[in-house]
């Protein structure tokens, strides 16, 4: 993993920029907009990165904004048919829950071999008892060991990402194009979880995250 220790200005004094590298065989990246079938944006979202990070390494005093997402392959797709259930078990007075019964077979429009660089500051929250560097030297050590909270998926769970740390010979493809509006996060609040979505474009293979998703704007 790289580490980049310059402060940047116009953010937060205590964050520095981190890269790790993710891959696997498969991904998607559901496009909200598609409701029966499940369509992958051509790119990693910055939601899917965020979660990432978060599977490996979390805790309620910093936060995770990801600001750049490297593609390393050419984008390839790769047509699925997968099992799903037409149900959900309900939040309120869950009731047995029998797959068998409300399983469908759905299309999925997914990417296959994938692989990224996820570059992101860790934000300091009010209250933290430590500094950054030490959380910095946490998500290091484990990432360099292989550990995570939970095993971190690309899009679906069945879609297992693997990490590491990458090497100077990393290299974004060499691709230019408009990805159109992608979903950069969703802003959770009491009353609903309200979508951001920004014009996405993919610069010589890199994605830049405008930071104003992290603010609750739309663009």
């Amino acid at each position: 993993m790289s580490l980049k220790l310059s402060s940047h200005q116009g953010e937060a004094a205590q964050s520095e920029r981190l890269r790790v590298k993710v891959w696997g065989e498969y991904a998607c990246f559901t496009r909200p907009e598609m409701k029966a079938e499940r369509v992958s944006y051509p790119v990693m979202t910055p939601s899917a990165a965020r979660g990432i990070l978060e599977a490996i390494f979390w805790k309620p005093e910093f936060q995770w904004r990801v600001r750049e997402i490297w593609v390393l392959k050419p984008i390839r797709y790769v047509s699925l048919i997968r099992n799903e259930v037409a149900t959900k078990i309900p939040a309120q007075n869950p009731k047995p829950f029998f797959a068998d019964a409300v399983r469908v077979q759905r299309h999925t429009l997914a990417l296959r071999d994938v692989a990224y660089v996820i570059e992101a500051e860790m934000i300091l929250q009010p209250g933290a008892d430590k500094g950054l560097v030490a959380y910095l030297d946490q998500f290091r050590r484990r990432v360099a060991r292989g550990r995570c909270y939970m095993q971190p998926y690309l899009g679906c769970r069945e879609f297992t990402a693997f990490f590491g740390e990458p090497d100077e010979s990393e290299r974004p493809i060499d691709l230019t194009m408009d990805l159109g509006q992608m979903l950069g996060e969703i802003q959770y609040n009491a009353r609903i979880n309200q979508p951001i979505f920004f014009s996405a474009r993919l610069e010589q293979g890199i994605l830049k995250v405008p930071p104003e998703i992290y603010e609750g704007g739309a663009l």
